[in-house]
């Protein structure tokens, strides 16, 4: 038995079919391809994937294999929402006229933080306006890593990446990580969840709450990189741990506009046990880790009182 947060975590509980197989193509130590294991086993066979372009579909569907024994949807980087909603839509129609007689169908919409804080928002944010009853999963590594390891709009402030690389005159990254969850929650949807591959049974019973819930769902998962981040292939989850533990990436439900804290820390290891094993943080100065250090801070102050207020209101 494994402890997972403050759980009880029994593997031998779960279902032992893999319906995202073993032998597909991803770099050693990928934490997207540790979180989408995780997420199916919770999803199970009578699920639907919508997946955009990037590291997961190339991974997983060179032709004219596939890892995933469920059916699975490659559409364009920009759209995985809309061809999801187009499904959704689709079955209930079916459905209407007799014609599927299935259950519940779990239909996901699987995109990296390029194909959805960037080149797929529109998408999305159309998709959780009109209602429609999926869950949407982004996989978060913190850059267009499929094409090149260039900076998206999630990478975080002072990462070195092929298009935001630190130099004489650069420290990498010259913006904030975009709040995308944040943005989501302001579609007053009726369940999102901030999700690592690194806390298994966290990801997979957020992964049962968003199926459950009828309506637009939505988690933001952080994927470790080994490739991208420039850390030892057999550190991923640890770096999943430390973002959580260092509070660079809180763990944290809103169900019904309330916030819940899911893994609330008292005291927080300093941000650089982080950013050190990480060669896209390695240049980083003193000043400039404090500077992270504060914003992390601010933040997670700000998590916890709305934490406290949603919980007395």
């Amino acid at each position: 038995m494994a402890q997972d947060g403050n759980v009880n975590f029994i593997p031998r509980l779960l279902p032992p079919r893999e319906l995202f197989a073993e032998g597909h193509r991803a770099c050693q130590g990928c934490g997207e391809a540790l979180a989408l294991r995780q997420i199916m086993k919770v999803a199970g066979p009578n699920t639907i994937v919508c997946s955009a372009t990037g590291c997961m579909e190339i991974i997983t569907s060179p032709y004219p294999e596939s890892a995933w024994r469920v059916p699975w949807i490659h559409v364009a980087f920009e759209n995985a929402a809309a061809v999801a909603s187009g499904v959704e839509a689709g079955i209930k129609i079916l459905k209407k006229k007799g014609r599927y007689a299935d259950g519940k169908v779990n239909v996901l919409a699987i995109g990296g933080d390029g194909g959805t804080a960037d080149i797929g928002l529109q998408a999305l944010s159309g998709a959780l306006e009109r209602g429609h009853d999926f869950t949407y999963i982004c996989t978060d590594n913190e850059a267009y890593m499929n094409t090149g390891i260039q900076r998206s709009s999630a990478t975080p402030w002072g990462a070195s990446t092929t298009t935001s690389p630190k130099g004489k005159e650069s420290i990498g990254q010259i913006t904030q990580k975009k709040n995308l969850p944040m943005i989501v929650a302001a579609h007053d949807i009726p369940y999102l969840a901030t999700a690592c591959p690194s806390y298994p049974l966290d990801l997979m019973d957020k992964t049962r709450k968003a199926l459950a819930t009828e309506g637009p769902t939505y988690l933001h998962v952080l994927s470790p990189c080994p490739t991208g981040w420039r850390h030892a292939i057999d550190m991923a989850v640890e770096m999943g741990r430390l973002a959580v533990q260092t509070g660079v990436f809180p763990l944290y439900e809103i169900e019904n506009g309330r916030l819940k804290m899911n893994m609330l820390m008292e005291k927080r290891a300093p941000v650089i046990d982080y950013l050190k094993p990480q060669g896209r943080f390695r240049h980083l100065k003193a000043d400039q880790v404090e500077k992270i250090q504060q914003g992390v801070d601010k933040y997670y102050a700000s998590l916890t009182y709305r934490a406290r207020c949603d919980h007395n209101a």
